[in-house]
Order: structure tokens, then C-alpha cells, then sequence
């Protein structure tokens, strides 16, 4: 397939220390308008560059701009969003699939991944969490307890999880409704970014939500999860802060797609805003209204979604104690 736009290449810088120790992987600008990532890798590499900062042990790669073409636009995708349906693609057709075919070898170096982003609307910083060990069909997994300590370690007060549940359910509701702008919105992998990728490739990691786009604290937020996971790991001699007191735990239970370009949220939501069951929480372009099946919280939302695209998410508070 012949490219529409020019095709910035993929860089990586790498510090090997001398001590063997963990390989970390920390990705920034996976969505081109997430900046906060880039910054905060930018931050660190000058310390380690200037001999600032030392790595002690293990294998530390910092990827500033995981996307190069959304960035470049200022863009959340390029061609289309790196960070769904991630794999090897036999047959790329577009720039993104090319940038996974070099991603996806990459991810699988290492043992542990730390993908920085930050959101469209209001709301404080959180964490992607990975589910419970398991062997199931949807993301099994044998690492939760570490992974679960790299959540509790990097300074937010907010642990999100269910993606990949979710996901399968959103799936399975446009199979069903035929409803769908994009065929990768019909694939059942399509919910598999960077770090649900990884853990087929036997990694663990953390998705950190580190602010607003443009909230002047999100590079801080960033910068300091760095930091906090180099610590955790041993991978440089500095004192690990401990978790936040105040830590909870929400599940993802639904996404809800934008239908209609005319479909429109009853206000400015913040994630995590509080609904109570039967809330309007928007309208679809022809009047009906779009409630809250339960109580819980607005999670994403996006008044700006491309139609048969994410218009926002569904949590409810999680049993699931870390």
C-alpha cells in the first residue's frame, strides 16, 4: 500500500549497566498529542547522559516518540491508533502497522513496560492495571503480583481495571449491531495496546494515565512513575517511595461507542466522575437518552470521538483488593 504521509523512522536509546538486573521498557507518545511521556523521557535521558543519574543494573530503553507520525501531525493516530489491535502485521497497510512490526520485537527484549499517556478531558492521574493470574482466553496472565506492586508504586491515588473484558464486550456488541466505521473495530484483538501485547510476550506492565493533554503536572506525573519503577526494580540506587495511603480500585465494565457525529454528552465529564443509576450521561442524534446502567463512573470520555469510535467508558468500585 503506497503511503499517504512521509514515514519518520522509530527511535530508541539504550543504557546497558555493567550489573545484570531487569529490562524496562518506557514508552512515551504511543498517541501523538500525549506529550507528557516525551517530555518526561527527555527529562530523564539528559540526567543519564550527563551523568546525573546512573544505571546500576539491568537494561533501560526509552522510547520518547513510540508514534512518529502522530506526533509529528500533533494527532492522536496517524493512520490509524497504534495502540489498538498491536501485533506483527504480515502484510502492513498502513504506517502504523509498519511502526508494530518494529514495536512489537522490541517490547518482547524486555521483561517490564511502563506506556505513559494522558487523556482528553479533566480527571487526576491512574493506572492501568492487567487482571488477576489466570489461564484464561481472553489475557491470561502469571504475573499480577508484580505487576500489581509496579501500580502501587508509581504515585497515583487511582488503579483502573477490566480493559481487556471490556473490550471483548464492546466487540461482541458491534459484531452484533453491525454498527462499525473501521473493520479493526470488528477484530477481537482490537483492544490489545502495548502493555496487553506484552503480557503474551511473558512481560508485565503498567498503562500510567499521567493527566489531561495539556496539564502542566502531567510531565511531573510521568517523570516521577520513571523514576518510582527504576527504584522498584533496583535498577538505580535511589530510596523507593512507598504507595499512597489512599489508593482505589476501579473496574471497567462497558465502553460505549459514538454512533452519529450528532451524538452528545449532557456535559463536560471528567473521568471518574460519579453517575447514579439511570443518570443521563448523553443523547444519541435523535433524542434518545444514554443512561448509566448502574452506578459507578465516567471513565474516557471523549465528545470528540470519530463515530463507531470509544465515546466513553463504564467502571464500577472493584472487589479486587491489591
Amino acid at each position: 500500500m503506497t503511503m499517504r504521509h512521509p514515514a519518520p523512522p522509530l527511535q530508541r536509546h539504550q543504557f546497558a549497566a555493567p550489573e545484570p538486573g531487569p529490562r524496562l521498557l518506557v514508552l512515551g507518545a504511543v498517541h501523538g498529542d500525549e506529550t507528557c511521556g516525551t517530555r518526561a523521557i527527555e527529562r530523564l535521558l539528559g540526567e543519564l547522559q550527563r551523568g546525573e543519574l546512573q544505571l546500576q543494573r539491568g537494561l533501560l530503553t526509552l522510547v520518547p516518540v513510540t508514534n512518529p507520525l502522530a506526533y509529528q501531525l500533533g494527532k492522536r493516530q496517524g493512520e490509524r491508533n497504534l495502540n489498538r489491535n498491536l501485533r506483527i502485521h504480515a502484510a502492513p497497510a498502513n504506517y502504523e502497522d509498519r511502526i508494530a512490526n518494529i514495536l512489537c520485537p522490541w517490547i518482547s527484549e524486555h521483561e517490564v513496560l511502563l506506556d505513559l499517556h494522558s487523556f482528553h478531558t479533566a480527571g487526576v492521574p491512574f493506572a492501568m492495571l492487567g487482571p488477576p493470574d489466570n489461564d484464561g482466553p481472553i489475557e491470561a496472565f502469571a504475573h499480577a503480583e508484580a505487576e500489581q506492586r509496579m501500580a502501587l508504586h508509581l504515585g497515583t491515588t487511582r488503579i483502573v481495571e477490566g480493559w481487556m473484558e471490556t473490550y471483548a464486550r464492546g466487540v461482541a456488541r458491534r459484531q452484533r449491531e453491525g454498527r462499525v466505521s473501521a473493520p479493526d473495530l470488528l477484530d477481537n484483538c482490537y483492544g490489545v495496546g502495548t502493555t496487553e501485547f506484552a503480557r503474551t510476550q511473558g512481560l508485565y506492565g503498567i498503562t500510567l494515565e499521567c493527566g489531561q493533554h495539556q496539564d502542566p503536572q502531567a510531565p511531573e506525573v510521568a517523570y516521577r512513575a520513571i523514576r518510582h519503577t527504576l527504584a522498584l526494580l533496583g535498577m538505580v540506587d535511589t530510596a523507593l517511595t512507598p504507595p499512597r495511603p489512599d489508593i482505589e480500585v476501579i473496574k471497567l465494565v462497558d465502553v460505549i461507542d459514538m454512533e452519529h457525529a450528532d451524538d452528545l454528552l449532557v456535559r463536560e465529564w471528567a473521568s471518574f466522575d460519579r453517575v447514579s443509576q439511570g443518570q443521563v450521561i448523553g443523547h444519541r442524534h435523535g433524542g434518545v437518552p444514554v443512561t448509566a446502567p448502574q452506578d459507578g463512573f465516567i471513565v474516557f470520555p471523549n465528545p470528540k470521538a470519530l463515530v463507531g469510535n470509544e465515546w466513553f467508558y463504564f467502571g464500577v468500585e472493584s472487589g479486587r483488593r491489591l
